[in-house]
């Protein structure tokens, strides 16, 4: 038997970081994102008597004699964490791909941990909803890899679509918003999503502003709150079909996520920011926590040529993509039959 499963990356509009349970717990986070047609993708395949691990984009591979071997050591991490937490009977071979650019801050580790636990669960028959996805995704990196971060990727990656997230202690209460195919179709005519061409750097810089959120008083308390208040205004701007608005609604969301951190935003992200708005850009903001990966850009519509041309030249790649409205899809395949 082989397995298929497909989960897509998002972009996040609006409160970024208030996902992460270090503040949810507290004051309760609220992010506004969409899932996007850039998917991670996981093949699985049982048979034989070894452990087979690989990730084609990384060029990274792993060889077990049992899942006795299993350690985690910086190298396949995430597909090791998801058969102890799914294991399966025997041997079995996983090869996992990312259209994704490395590091772009798309939440494509999250889209990864759903398309494993969404693969693993179809190997062991059975059956999960997605929210319940969503959150064995997280619990693979959050708890069985003790990795600090959101939640918002893996539910994006469960659901698809456009939702407001709202993350209440353990709680997550998932709203879809009420935007048209036609309003969609608009809105992907007023976005670009570029690559800065450099990896960003979470996991540093989540330490450092976390250590600093845990000093009473704090820029970065105050930069929290309002970053949650403007995901809450971006759901507004969205299902309004309010682009000027959802553009300054970012772009302040930008503003507050520089004050979290000094190097969350880089000099050669910050040449690519000014060319943008130089070229018509209306707003616009890093994806993920920052530091390098991609910036969404919302801009006019007969401008967005002369944007991408123009971060084009300070080293930034446009990248295609359309919204998602499936999440994870997962399908099966019989070997032997050669078919699903």
């Amino acid at each position: 038997m082989s397995v298929l499963a497909r989960a897509p990356v998002r972009i996040d509009f609006a409160g970024g970081w208030t996902d992460v349970d270090t503040f949810a717990k507290e004051s309760g986070g609220v992010v506004t994102n969409a899932a996007i047609t850039l998917y991670t993708t996981s093949e699985l395949s049982l048979g034989g008597n070894r452990i087979r691990l690989h990730a084609e984009d990384l060029g990274d591979h792993v060889s077990l004699g049992s899942p006795a071997e299993i350690v985690y050591d910086g190298k396949l991490d995430l597909h090791k964490a998801a058969l102890n937490m799914l294991p399966v009977t025997g041997g079995i071979e996983i090869l996992t791909r990312s259209e994704a650019p490395a590091g772009s801050g798309l939440g494509a580790s999250g889209a990864l941990d759903v398309a494993l636990v969404a693969g693993l669960a179809t190997c062991r028959r059975e059956v999960y909803d997605p929210e319940d996805l969503a959150e064995l995704g997280y619990h693979l990196e959050a708890v069985e890899l003790g990795l600090l971060g959101g939640r918002q990727d893996q539910y994006a990656a469960a659901l698809g679509g456009f939702h407001e997230f709202r993350f209440e202690g353990e709680a997550v209460v998932c709203r879809p918003l009420s935007i048209a195919p036609t309003s969609a179709r608009d809105l992907r005519e007023h976005l670009l999503l570029v690559y800065t061409g450099q990896s960003h750097f979470s996991s540093a810089t989540h330490e450092r502003v976390w250590e600093a959120y845990a000093r009473a008083g704090s820029t970065v308390r105050r930069a929290l709150g309002a970053i949650r208040e403007l995901g809450l205004q971006a759901t507004v701007a969205l299902e309004a079909g309010d682009w000027k608005q959802l553009a300054e609604i970012v772009d302040e969301n930008w503003r507050h996520q520089q004050r979290l951190d000094p190097t969350i935003s880089t000099s050669h992200a910050q040449g690519i920011e000014a060319a943008a708005r130089e070229a018509g850009a209306w707003g616009l903001k890093a994806t993920g926590a920052g530091a390098g990966g991609c910036l969404v850009i919302v801009c006019p519509p007969d401008s967005r040529q002369g944007v991408a041309a123009a971060t084009g030249e300070r080293g930034a790649r446009t990248l295609d993509f359309d919204f998602d409205f499936g999440g994870v899809v997962v399908r099966e395949y019989d070997d032997a039959l050669g078919h699903e």
